[in-house]
């Protein structure tokens, strides 16, 4: 299937917002293809070709997703200064 330029540019445009809401959990990387493909125009039996591979890809994306998260929530932390980095001390009574 031949895309133009601006059909490429409107797909990794749909991919980017589809990542950014998807959920970090298994599976929801597959539904988010489906409602890119809705919208770009790709008929839905391409999405038979692609999860066959999917699940590899899947685990790779929710563990990329997973670590974005965290590494986020670590940097507003720092920035607010909630961040608690001080090293714990002993009870000195024990």
């Amino acid at each position: 299937m031949d895309l133009s330029l601006a059909e490429q540019m409107q797909v990794v445009l749909m991919g980017v917002l589809a990542a950014i809401g998807t959920a970090g959990v298994p599976g929801a990387g597959l539904i988010m293809t489906t409602v890119v493909f809705t919208q770009i125009g790709i008929p839905l039996e391409a999405v038979a070709l692609i999860a066959g591979v999917d699940r590899i890809l899947d685990m790779i994306r929710t563990s990329i997703n997973v670590l974005g998260d965290n590494l986020t929530a670590i940097l507003v932390s720092k920035m607010e200064g909630q961040l608690g980095t001080d090293p714990f001390e002993e009870d000195k009574n024990n």
